[in-house]
């Protein structure tokens, strides 16, 4: 006799049709708790699953790491010690699917797309980590299935429930900022990758006892473990992570790109690469998007300053004795310039003349749920995510252009129309990346 399909098989099956469309696998009542599955339990992954359980409409019902049973996920376990644990999300959705309403997904950035995608395929709703994706074409799939499903989805760019969010729409929708023509980003702390000498994947260190590395490694290209790549290192490699643009920029340039419309750049330019390397980030970099005109708006260029000392020139405007500090931005708008930090900080006008003249006409505002509230509420059927992946989803493809400008140095020419490189060659393949290793190739046909 043949074995019985598992729900993943047999989802993987009906999904190949062109009339399936999915149920979600509970709807909850006004009182009931969402059931939440922790996927990534180690760093931001397991203060993002207990984020969302203090919201206090949760119950955590399964928690899925790699590294379970190591110092890495200790916390999280001691917390949740009595719900079933897993190494591999796929093994956990095969057992427990009727069981999860949502799940965090709190990993590094290669494996960011199996996971949501499968988890959106069996209709829970995804809180996922930024950046959304790893490559271009992953995040263009995962907007895609955000419609397709019809599940919450939310990417964690916490700040995109911040003052910052609330205050910039307002100024926005009142005119205060407007024709903003020359937007300067910078993330000037140090990164991990900063002084290492390696040129090639290092080799050689015993594989911690409990660690499922091939499920680690997931859709992406295989390494050997190494310290430097797990955990937390990855970020510094081209493979597995995105840089200070992954990290960063997310929380600096959200609410610039939503609500001046940017979408994609026609064209992102490596100004300039201090220490490019073949496989891990520049020591400093300075990248240039240029944006067309958009309805009224002016073309507007984006410049991102990364690198302890590749920093941005000081605006005029600011005070005597005010300096920037590590991560911000400034906006140029018509008639007046803005000045920021990161996450929900709010704007500043400078010069103190000018935010005086304004005063009177700045909008009142207000902060509601944060971030995780807001999904969590989103799942309940009671609010709308603020950044679901329409949204954040074109905000991390314009990094994914300038990590490929990192990567190879020049201009690349963008068609927004046809979403290609036209220039470059190799930079269009790289929206896409190597192909998938073969028996995770059934997750980009979701």
């Amino acid at each position: 006799m043949t074995q019985p399909l598992t729900r993943r098989q047999f989802h993987k099956l009906a999904a190949s049709t062109a009339a399936f469309t999915t149920i979600p696998s509970s709807v909850l009542g006004a009182n009931e708790k969402v059931n939440v599955a922790i996927i990534g339990c180690g760093g931001m992954g397991g203060n993002d699953g207990n984020q969302v359980f203090n919201t206090g409409l949760v119950n955590v019902v399964a928690l899925c790491d790699v590294a379970l049973g190591t110092k890495h996920t200790a916390g999280i376990e001691a917390k949740y010690p009595d719900v079933p644990r897993y190494h591999d999300f796929r093994v956990m959705f095969d057992e427990m699917e009727k069981d999860i309403d949502a799940c965090t997904v709190g990993v590094p950035d290669h494996a960011h797309f199996p996971i949501a995608i499968l988890a959106m395929s069996l209709g829970k709703a995804v809180y996922v980590e930024k950046p959304l994706a790893h490559t271009y074409d992953e995040i263009s799939k995962l907007i895609a299935a955000e419609e397709k499903y019809g599940v919450v989805c939310q990417m964690g760019n916490q700040g995109h429930s911040g003052e910052n969010y609330h205050q910039f729409k307002a100024w926005r929708e009142a005119g205060i900022i407007s024709g903003v023509t020359e937007v300067t980003a910078y993330m000037n702390s140090g990164r991990r990758w900063h002084g290492w000498k390696d040129v090639d994947y290092p080799t050689g260190e015993a594989m911690p006892e409990g660690l499922d590395w091939d499920v680690w490694i997931g859709t992406a290209p295989e390494a050997p473990y190494s310290t430097k790549l797990h955990p937390g290192n990855w970020r510094s490699w081209f493979d597995y992570g995105s840089g200070a643009f992954g990290d960063w920029g997310p929380h600096i340039l959200d609410t610039v790109h939503r609500f001046l419309d940017l979408g994609i750049p026609s064209k992102t330019t490596a100004v300039k690469r201090e220490g490019p390397r073949d496989l891990i980030f520049p020591m400093a970099s300075t990248i240039q998007f240029d944006f067309p005109e958009r309805g009224d708006e002016p073309p507007c260029s984006v410049t991102w300053y990364d690198g302890t000392s590749n920093r941005p020139e000081r605006p005029k405007e600011l005070p005597e004795g005010q300096n920037l500090g590590r991560a911000g931005k400034i906006i140029r708008g018509k008639d007046t310039t803005f000045i920021g930090s990161s996450h929900g900080s709010p704007l500043s006008i400078i010069p103190e003349e000018r935010r005086e003249e304004l005063a009177p006409k700045l909008p009142e505002y207000e902060v509601g749920s944060n971030h995780y509230l807001n999904f969590v509420r989103s799942v309940k059927g009671e609010e709308k995510t603020r950044s679901p992946f329409r949204v954040s989803g074109p905000l991390c493809q314009m990094f994914c252009l300038g990590m490929i400008a990192q990567r190879l140095g020049g201009s690349l020419d963008f068609d927004r129309d046809r979403e290609v490189i036209t220039n470059n060659e190799l930079a269009n393949a790289m929206l896409t990346g190597p192909p998938p290793r073969r028996e995770w190739a059934e997750f980009y046909k979701l």
